[in-house]
């Protein structure tokens, strides 16, 4: 009777998550809202998880600690690397749409969100040269009593942490993220990601496509939609020249 009461908690809690659009946590909203005041995170400032207070957090660099989090146990990440990192941070707080990827077993978690290959392999590159002691951030820290981080394992370079950007993607951040096979129904998490989103929300997306050939003509719609957007972007930089 217990397990069945579990069960059915998971269920109902999962499925108020869904229906809100915000994951649960402490720096969470019930559902999404405009916040125009946002320092930090303004991707979602129309529809945003997070209140503006929380971004305050992330507005100066460099970044010392969010929550109980401290970011600087190996030092100070650099500025390409700590852009990044509020890039991830931004999205699992205050996006809409991160609880379309709530992680079964946890309200307050996402699984397998899918990010571009490009933005893994950026990623990687802006923090190759940082330090790092965790190679899961939810798994592998020490955490004292007061709920604040502490390494368990010696400092060393991103790059010898992690193979490649593919890896760093699928295992910093546990089971969050996967890398797409898809260039174009992935996050990327900026402005593109809006049309990302359209496709992977619907019936038809790559994930629940029951055939290679509904995925295909996902992506190709998907590639198309894209490149209508990147066409004004290019041409009002050539005007700007």
């Amino acid at each position: 009777m217990l397990r069945f009461a579990v069960t059915l908690f998971a269920v109902i809690t999962s499925s108020t998550c869904q229906k809100y659009g915000c994951l649960e946590g402490d720096t969470q909203k019930l559902k999404p809202s405009p916040e125009s005041d946002m320092q930090e995170c303004t991707l979602y400032s129309k529809s945003s998880c997070c209140y503006a207070d929380f971004t305050e957090q992330l507005a100066h660099s460099p970044v010392i600690k969010v929550s109980n989090s401290y970011w600087n146990r190996c030092g100070q990440l650099s500025k390409s690397c700590e852009d990044f990192t509020k890039k991830i941070e931004c999205f699992y707080r205050c996006s809409p749409h991160a609880a379309r990827w709530i992680h079964p077993n946890d309200t307050a978690a996402i699984q397998a969100v899918p990010l571009c290959q490009s933005f893994c392999d950026d990623w990687y590159e802006a923090c190759k040269d940082d330090s790092i002691c965790a190679r899961n951030w939810l798994t592998d820290w020490e955490w004292d009593e007061s709920g604040e981080n502490h390494c368990k394992n010696k400092c060393i370079p991103y790059s010898e942490m992690y193979a490649n950007g593919t890896d760093m993607c699928q295992n910093m951040w546990g089971e969050s993220f996967k890398v797409s096979k898809s260039s174009c129904l992935c996050l990327q998490m900026n402005k593109k990601d809006t049309i990302a989103i359209k496709y992977l929300l619907s019936k038809s997306s790559e994930e629940s496509s029951s055939s290679s050939s509904s995925s295909s003509s996902e992506e190709h719609a998907c590639q198309n939609k894209l490149l209508k957007f990147q066409k004004p972007e290019e041409e009002e930089g050539e005007q700007t020249r």
